[in-house]
């Protein structure tokens, strides 16, 4: 059996998650102002494993959140897979964060824009569509009313920020699905086995997470 270990520490949400051939079977989340995710990822581990009635060393490999998100959130968790990794000898394999929060979205007849808050109107963004498939790269940009004008179909946010960014993006082919907030480790589980039947793993001592540092913002038009 093909157990995977998903770790996602990108947001306040701390989640982990056991999954069995691509499938969860187990996941432990919370999402509390004050990140707790130092105190709760290792104790959520402990729990998985012991409810799953299995062992460690029946992992055939740890998946992390690779980012964009908070860089103490994603050192935290890069730093507990790494550590699972070297112990056990299995594989590391790396997520999309913003392609975890996309995939909540389940029935769409548009593209999906998941957002990570930054800070004040800056985020953390990406488009895909109904299928995953990236439409356009991820930018660490900062919102105006002239975000995303040149993209005709609808387009569902989601994310942290979508309070936010309600408050200028108003235009008629925007959908915010307030329902989704954080990525989970839940959605995790088939992305991750995915990669992991494909070999697809990055090298444990020198990969890192995915930082964005530099802000852009559009140019608002001449009226």
């Amino acid at each position: 059996m093909s157990y995977i270990l998903n770790i996602e520490t990108a947001t306040k949400n701390c989640s982990v998650a056991l999954a069995k051939e691509g499938k969860t079977i187990l996941c432990k989340e919370i999402a509390e102002e004050g990140y707790s995710h130092a105190e709760r990822l290792h104790v959520f581990i402990e729990e998985i494993i012991k409810e799953a009635g299995i062992e460690l060393k029946d992992l055939v490999a740890i998946a992390v959140s690779q980012g964009p998100g908070s860089y103490t959130g994603l050192r935290i968790g890069v730093s507990a897979a790494k550590g699972l990794c070297y112990a056990l000898n299995i594989p590391l394999i790396a997520v999309d964060t913003l392609k975890t929060l996309a995939s909540q979205v389940t029935e769409t007849d548009g593209l999906i824009v998941p957002m990570i808050d930054a800070r004040r109107m800056e985020v953390y963004s990406a488009i895909f569509s109904s299928t995953l498939e990236k439409e356009r790269e991820i930018l660490a940009e900062i919102i105006t009313e002239n975000s995303f004008e040149e993209v005709p179909e609808k387009l569902y946010f989601v994310g942290d920020c979508n309070e936010k960014c309600k408050t200028v993006l108003k235009k008629d082919n925007f959908v915010f699905l307030d329902a989704i907030k954080y990525p989970s480790a839940n959605e995790m589980s088939a992305l991750s086995f995915d990669k992991y039947k494909k070999s697809d793993t990055v090298d444990i001592a020198y990969f890192e997470p995915y930082y964005l540092k530099d802000f852009l913002t559009t140019t608002p038009k001449k009226k």
